[in-house]
């Protein structure tokens, strides 16, 4: 089995704002664990278990929360990209050096899955593809770009959301590739692969770039609405608040349906419905919020943002 995974960690998380004003995306905790410690986990289970994160973006949010990796049976490297942010194919390009294996994993950080990795390592170990990427049917066409790919599992191209892109398949972010995947891409470069490398090389090369096809789950991080919508996806059942380290929440406070991060502090008689509060956050006495997103400023002020959720009827529960 494949050991080896670069994790890609580098972006701004723009969508994603004012929460990743406080950490790097996926650092930000899911149902109280870290997004990058579920991905750590997920893949240790499967044995890959050296693992490379690229860094930009609120590096020391990452570092802060995985460390070397120890704790969770994993060895992890950083690769620093300073003074700026390479994209989805010149991080690999940066990074391949340091992962030290060929072919290697690439996992996106801000996205969970469950999907099963032998399939995937298999099948690109039986080909002569370049890039071997998971996918999944593309139900919400609408919000997502798709796939092409022929009877034969030879990905053709790639489509923009909308009306063309149903009937496509959904890339749900981990792939394998061979490290000369990425030997076109100049060096320190802001290059993407879907987009960029990967057209090249469909067009060039036909069939250098293949997908497998499976149920797996796919969870969305990408807006505050995706994540509140996560992470109590992944709550223990009936929880309704999610309470992160060193909280201190006073007796007379009421807190329903919220997450709290870390060192999180409401004050006497304060009342949080449906509100994400992050980091060091102190949230005054008999101070009222209802869907609110409370993120502490540079100099310590209170920054309050509206948070909007829009429900669904559909129960996407991880597998256990």
């Amino acid at each position: 089995m494949m050991r080896h995974a670069l994790v890609l960690t580098a972006g701004f998380g723009t969508r994603l704002r004012p929460l990743t004003d406080a950490r790097a995306k996926p650092a930000i905790p899911v149902a109280g664990e870290p997004m990058i410690r579920r991905i750590a986990s997920w893949l240790v289970s499967h044995g890959v278990d050296d693992l490379v994160l690229n860094l930009h973006h609120r590096p020391e949010t990452l570092t802060a929360v995985l460390g070397d990796g120890s704790d969770l049976g994993a060895r992890v490297r950083y690769s620093w990209e300073l003074p700026r942010m390479l994209g989805s194919a010149g991080g690999p390009r940066l990074a391949r050096a340091i992962v030290g294996a060929d072919p290697f994993l690439i996992v996106n950080g801000d996205s969970l899955t469950d999907v099963d990795l032998a399939p995937l390592v298999d099948a690109h170990t039986a080909s002569s593809a370049l890039v071997t990427l998971a996918l999944v049917p593309n139900r919400e066409f609408l919000r997502y770009g798709g796939v092409h790919m022929d009877a034969g599992g030879r990905v053709t191209g790639f489509v923009r959301r909308g009306p063309a892109a149903e009937g496509s398949y959904h890339f749900i972010g981990v792939q394998v590739v061979a490290a000369r995947a990425f030997d076109g891409v100049e060096p320190n470069a802001p290059v993407s692969s879907i987009g960029g490398v990967y057209d090249a090389l469909i067009a060039s090369q036909p069939g250098s770039v293949r997908g497998v096809l499976s149920n797996a789950a796919f969870f969305d991080v990408g807006t505050p609405g995706d994540y509140w919508r996560t992470s109590h996806a992944f709550a223990v059942a009936a929880a309704n608040v999610s309470i992160g380290r060193a909280a201190r929440i006073e007796p007379s406070a009421r807190v329903m349906r919220s997450i709290l991060w870390d060192d999180v502090e409401v004050g006497a008689g304060a009342t949080l419905d449906e509100c994400i509060v992050t980091d060091r956050v102190q949230v005054p006495a008999g101070a009222a919020y209802s869907r609110a997103i409370l993120v502490r400023g540079e100099n310590g002020e209170l920054l309050v943002s509206p948070l909007n959720v829009e429900y669904e009827t559909e129960n996407r529960k991880p597998k256990s």
